[in-house]
């Protein structure tokens, strides 16, 4: 399932702006040409309580993977919400979360396990210190963690670790991914085994290298639980229309003038699609 943290509204990133994603998913196929995933794609819904009927009871549901696109500002999940998400990867569910800039996707922070591998402006601060400053100088408006990968329609070269999630078929690394004018920030929490960076972006801006997406291995808690596996991704960016393909459009406020990488190295855009191939793969395991 792909599915945002806020309800729909056209002019935002709501879930119609992922088609490309979810096409691609949808085209994947098994050695006998049959479809590999079933995909469902919906917007945040809320019952009277305030409540997502869905996400809040997750884990009863036949759904083997959440790919949840956290853009809100803090109020986009309810502790019912995250609990039912949590009980899901302790069921054995895998995981995608993604987020942007600042304290966009902050309700994610309190969802078990992956919530902590994302760091944020007003709470859960990156532990490291020096890291809680203004990457991105251009948009005012959109404070730290703001890595500036590069612009919406340009790649950035990433560092690749040699993991599952970013090889492509020939066996040889990933090289590029979507670029972003203001990535936000995650990290592998201290103390969790199961966590590890596995790739790494560049800012065009400073020249530091940031960390662009945490790999959480399936696990076992405390209570016995069988963890799935998961994902946390600095910039649902990396995965959205428009950074594939800016004729898709993107929402009014957008500021920044896009570049023009993709169209011009269109081929280029197999690394994240292989990526993406990759982690529907890895997150069923």
């Amino acid at each position: 399932m792909l599915q945002t943290t806020i309800p729909y509204t056209e002019d935002d990133w709501h879930i119609g702006r992922f088609s490309l994603l979810t096409d691609h998913l949808r085209s994947l196929t098994d050695e006998n040409g049959e479809p590999m995933y079933n995909v469902t794609t919906r917007n945040r819904e809320e019952n009277s309580d305030g409540i997502d009927p869905l996400l809040s009871r997750l884990d009863e549901s036949d759904f083997g993977q959440l790919w949840l696109f956290a853009l809100d500002l803090g109020e986009g999940l309810t502790s019912d919400d995250c609990a039912g998400i949590t009980r899901f990867r302790k069921r054995g569910g895998g995981i995608l979360s993604a987020r942007d800039h600042n304290d966009m996707g902050s309700s994610l922070c309190t969802l078990g396990g992956i919530g902590a591998a994302h760091y944020f402006h007003s709470k859960q601060q990156d532990p490291d210190e020096s890291r809680n400053a203004r990457d991105d100088q251009d948009t005012k408006t959109i404070d730290w963690p703001n890595y500036h990968s590069g612009s919406n329609g340009d790649y950035q070269k990433i560092q690749a670790a040699d993991h599952p999630l970013l090889r492509r078929s020939d066996g040889s690394l990933i090289e590029y991914f979507p670029a972003h004018p203001h990535e936000g920030g995650v990290g592998a929490p201290d103390g969790d085994s199961a966590a590890a960076v596995v790739a790494t972006g560049m800012s065009q801006v400073t020249n530091r290298t940031f960390n662009l997406i945490v790999a959480f291995e399936n696990s076992i808690d405390k209570h016995g639980n069988h963890c799935g596996r998961a994902i946390a991704e600095s910039s649902f960016h990396h995965l959205v229309d428009y950074n594939w393909d800016l004729d898709m459009g993107c929402p009014t406020f957008l500021e920044e003038p896009p570049g023009g990488g993709i169209k011009r190295e269109p081929e280029k855009l197999d690394d994240v699609k292989h990526y993406v191939a990759n982690a529907a793969a890895w997150l069923s395991k």
